[in-house]
């Protein structure tokens, strides 16, 4: 096996629903840096994708997150070194205050409305958001 053949990473971004908004945070510190994405990570070996969602949200932002449910996947090509498959996934609020727990990767979140989100959003939000995520949202009963 050639251990230098360039492959795609899995990544999982979780759009985290309170009230009908939804929580992004302000990128910094590593690709995507000043773009604003959901909540998420990479994916570990052997780990489910609700795992994985359930413990990115609590690292990031010490949320407990329900009913997380698969919504779509994005084909991100940053650039020659970084290309991620991004899962996406959207999840209740279950309880808990936002906090930055990760300043070194993240300067602040913030719930949006998902008719006004804030710009520049990272590649991953932006494909979603061109294959029409809203209208699924809706179509599984979500609240957005």
């Amino acid at each position: 096996m050639d251990n230098n053949i360039k492959r795609p990473k899995v990544g999982l971004g979780v759009a985290v629903i309170k009230e009908g908004k939804v929580l992004l945070g302000l990128r910094k510190g590593s690709h995507g840096a000043a773009t604003w994405a959901f909540p998420g990570g990479h994916l570990e070996f052997g780990e489910s994708i609700e795992d994985c969602a359930r413990r990115e949200v609590m690292e990031e932002t010490s949320l407990k997150i329900k009913n997380i449910k698969h919504l779509d996947f994005t084909n991100d090509v940053f650039d020659e070194e970084k290309h991620y498959i991004t899962l996406s996934v959207v999840a209740d609020y279950e309880s808990g205050e936002v906090t930055l727990c990760e300043p070194d990767k993240c300067e602040r979140w913030e719930w949006f409305d998902w008719d006004h989100f804030p710009e520049p959003l990272f590649l991953a939000e932006q494909h979603l958001l061109e294959q029409d995520v809203k209208r699924l949202l809706k179509f599984q009963g979500w609240n957005v």
